[in-house]
């Protein structure tokens, strides 16, 4: 299989320094707005979180956005699985949402800790119930025999909780990744894409440089 030729040019819009908010959080709500009604993105809020390892390994996976704000960016995962492990060890993270379609990538970097437990509570019961039950019946990253075994805890789980609350996995709640750095890449004409990044230098201000591509 030839790649060398599998290429294309990037056309669609250009990105200043003029237009950018001070605010990278607005910056990022402006984007994120214009990708959902876009209607060119099935999953606007999916993005790929990158983790290391004690051991050094990076890992990554695609997890879904569920709340953001100038606190950060929270998703859901169970605790007990291999990006839990990953974050018990280092709190150091990367997420990257990659918008193709428009031509766009945004990445950003930070800290990572846990929601309240309360939130975590508050979303897990806002879930479809077949969700709450899915998340019960999974050890999330653990091996098993088959899918038969996965499905047979699953099915096993939903008559045990008929009529009844679904309890929340003592493993599972919400983390929140605190930005310390955002880039927003613009595919240019040329391959001379338009990048910009902004980095935290005091609590309330942030460091706006452009890239070369």
């Amino acid at each position: 299989m030839k790649l060398h030729d599998e290429r294309r040019d990037y056309e669609r819009a250009q990105l200043r320094r003029a237009v950018l908010q001070d605010d990278p959080y607005a910056q990022f709500a402006d984007w994120f707005g214009a990708a959902k009604k876009s209607g060119l993105l099935p999953d606007p809020t999916a993005f790929t979180l990158a983790t290391v390892s004690r051991e050094g390994q990076p890992h990554q996976r695609i997890v879904l956005l569920k709340d953001f704000d100038n606190h950060g960016f929270v998703f859901y995962t169970n605790y007990a699985s291999q990006k839990g492990q990953d974050i018990e060890a280092n709190a150091r993270v990367s997420m990257h949402f990659a918008w193709l379609p428009l031509e766009q990538q945004i990445r950003i970097e930070g800290r990572i800790e846990k929601v309240a437990t309360a939130d975590s509570e508050a979303y897990f019961h806002s879930r479809p119930r077949a969700s709450q039950l899915g998340a019960l019946a999974s050890a999330q990253s653990s091996p098993i025999a088959s899918r038969d075994e996965l499905e047979a805890r699953y099915h096993e789980l939903t008559q045990r909780y008929e009529g009844e609350t679904v309890p929340m996995p003592e493993t599972w709640g919400g983390y929140r990744i605190e930005p310390q750095l955002f880039e927003f890449w613009q595919g240019g004409k040329y391959r001379l894409h338009d990048r910009f990044v902004y980095r935290k230098s005091t609590a309330s201000a942030w460091l706006i440089e452009r890239l070369q591509p």
